[in-house]
């Protein structure tokens, strides 16, 4: 692979790859997880529950129809739940023990930056559970949200459903890929290196256009793991989540110089 001209005194140098590095990624976040399986599984099962448990107040609080864009949003903010695993890879490379603390107790250069960007990513998603709602209440004409069974059927077996569910794939589709560009390898930055949120933001949305075939991969390799995970009944993204987690810490590795 080879570098990118610089854009900026300060800007990171970027690398091109191909089609074959977000394979390759995903072998290393495999390789990883296999060398550490307990720390890895407990960092999944953690997340499965965390994600559980906003379901379980959903269905408490009776607005269960909102768990598939719920669901959806904590997938989004994945880049930064993840943020041990990149902790764990990285020890991996240099050699580091791994242990327990060291991928929930964490130490970043850019605390401050990394609390910047995570505030970013909530409303993000703040935005796009409003859009849902919005959605909801323009296609069905009604502001109180059904049970999740009665959504369910409304959605795939009505023409405002169907209208609402292709609507809603657009525009969440556009709001999935803006938050990978801005996050694809922008939280790693921020673990390993002295940046700005800004810079790193940057810098990975620099990185998605200038390899846009490969990173539409990756992303695409990302959606078949979760949604692989999902039709495990969820259990599965105990699997998923730390494998994503892995694998992304080797993204930025091998396309940041």
């Amino acid at each position: 692979m080879t570098a990118s001209t610089d854009t900026g005194s300060t800007a990171p140098t970027l690398r091109k790859i191909t089609f074959e590095d977000p394979w390759r990624w995903l072998g290393k976040g495999w390789q990883d997880l296999t060398t550490i399986p307990r720390i890895s599984l407990i960092y999944g099962l953690v997340f499965v529950v965390e994600l559980a448990i906003v379901l379980a107040l959903l269905i408490v609080y009776q607005i269960s129809a909102l768990a598939l864009p719920v669901a959806a949003g904590v997938v989004l903010m994945g880049p930064a739940l993840a943020a041990g695993l990149y902790e764990a890879s990285r020890r991996l490379e240099v050699g580091e023990p791994v242990r327990l603390q060291n991928v929930f107790v964490l130490r970043s250069k850019a605390p401050g930056q990394i609390a910047l960007f995570g505030v970013a990513l909530v409303l993000m998603f703040l935005v796009w559970l409003r859009i849902a709602l919005l959605l909801f209440a323009l296609f069905f004409s009604q502001l109180e949200i059904p049970p999740l069974a009665t959504f369910l059927t409304d959605m795939f077996f009505t023409t405002e459903g169907i209208s609402m569910l292709v609507v809603g794939t657009i525009i969440g589709g556009a709001i999935a890929v803006v938050i990978f560009m801005m996050s694809a390898i922008s939280v790693p930055m921020l673990f390993d290196r002295e940046v700005d949120a800004m810079t790193a933001i940057i810098t990975s949305i620099r990185a998605f256009f200038q390899n846009l075939a490969p990173m539409l991969l990756w992303g695409w390799l990302i959606v078949v793991v979760f949604i692989a995970g999902l039709a495990a009944g969820g259990v599965g993204l105990i699997v998923a989540f730390p494998l994503i987690g892995h694998a992304t810490w080797h993204a930025y590795r091998a396309i940041v110089e």
